[in-house]
């Protein structure tokens, strides 16, 4: 081939394979911001070694090998990302709470990023991106398995390769590979929440699913503890990275909302706004705060939930900023009554 059809077919191959990737080192990372990084890496490897190309792995195999490999070293560097939950027990809501920063915290993955994974080949994309291994309590839960059989129980189990084309890519065998992938699946079994120990996807219809948001939104941008109350499970469950707390049960997380809405105490954040997003195969909302004495809202966090049963089971809120950019959403939004309100937006 020639050097410029060479180039060509190296191109074709990144945009083939780039999302995925993606997805890939963010499931082994559970860091977005590490997983793009890494991906970059992994063409830039590639590049430099892109004479290797009809070797004994095929291009997409090849390209999965640098990128496990890369994330592999930095996991070897660092320890496992947490939510609150995996760091001690329920906090005490009236107990005040600083970030922790000496913590790996993990974080979401907008639903953007998988739409743009294509599936004009049959089959291994659609695995790439099936909901039940992309949603938070599953990443979550495989960032408690050692780094190698993190990377072995991703290949099999959700990729969908054969020990032994997993052998060829981390340099191992059969018996290793089976090994690993068993101790890995026994660890998950004992990871994962009871409810998801099957990898089912939860499923609430979608006018359902609207209309409990939609209440959901206006309780907090509203700040009525009473319309909250409505819509949380009794045993809903409740974090905030990188603060290292979180609340089960709908009592103690009223009582958190009680302190952080009341404009006369000390721990009074300001008022809400919100917008529906998506991360992780789940729904979630962007919300914004506007501080006593500001005149805009701005960026506070993206909240991930977990609807079951008709209520919020679960929301988990990554108060960072700078996430913002990846769910493509605005830094800032303007005061009420300059725009539609942000409720009514998510009921049309």
């Amino acid at each position: 081939m020639n050097p410029r059809r060479h180039d060509e077919a190296f191109t074709a191959l990144v945009d083939r394979h780039g999302h995925e990737l993606r997805i890939h080192c963010y499931r082994m990372t559970g860091s977005l911001s590490e997983a793009e990084e890494l991906v970059q890496e992994t063409f830039l490897r590639a590049w430099t070694k892109r004479g290797e190309f009809g070797g004994r792995l095929a291009p997409r195999a090849w390209l999965y090998r640098i990128a496990t490999n890369l994330c592999l070293d930095v996991l070897r560097k660092r320890s496992s990302r947490l939510l609150p939950d995996r760091v001690g027990p329920p906090s005490d809501p009236s107990t005040p709470a600083a970030p922790r920063d000496d913590i790996a915290w993990l974080e979401p993955f907008p639903d953007r990023l998988l739409e743009t994974v294509t599936t004009h080949e049959p089959g291994p994309e659609e695995a790439v991106v099936a909901k039940e291994t992309i949603e938070l309590a599953f990443v979550a839960a495989i960032q408690h398995l050692p780094p190698r059989q993190r990377a072995v129980l991703i290949l099999a189990d959700v990729i969908g390769w054969s020990s032994k084309r997993i052998a060829t890519l981390l340099d191992s065998n059969d018996a290793a590979i089976n090994s690993a992938l068993l101790r890995a699946r026994k660890t998950l079994s004992q990871q994962l929440p009871r409810q998801r120990s099957d990898w089912s996807p939860t499923r609430t219809s979608s006018a359902q699913e609207r209309a409990l948001l939609r209440d959901y939104m206006h309780a907090i941008e509203s700040a009525d503890l009473d319309a909250m109350a409505a819509v949380l499970a009794a045993d809903v469950r409740t974090m905030m990275p990188p603060l290292a707390v979180w609340f089960e049960g709908r009592e103690a997380v009223l009582r958190a909302l009680a302190a952080s809405w009341d404009p006369g105490g000390p721990a009074y954040v300001g008022r809400f706004r919100l917008l529906p997003t998506a991360a992780n195969g789940q729904p979630a909302l962007a919300s914004y705060v506007q501080r006593t004495g500001a005149t805009r809202f701005v960026g506070f966090a993206i909240t991930v939930l977990r609807i079951d049963g008709g209520a919020i089971a679960e929301a988990t809120a990554f108060h960072n900023p700078a996430l913002f950019a990846p769910f493509d959403l605005p830094s800032e939004l303007p005061a009420i009554g300059q725009q539609r309100h942000a409720g009514q937006a998510a009921a049309e």
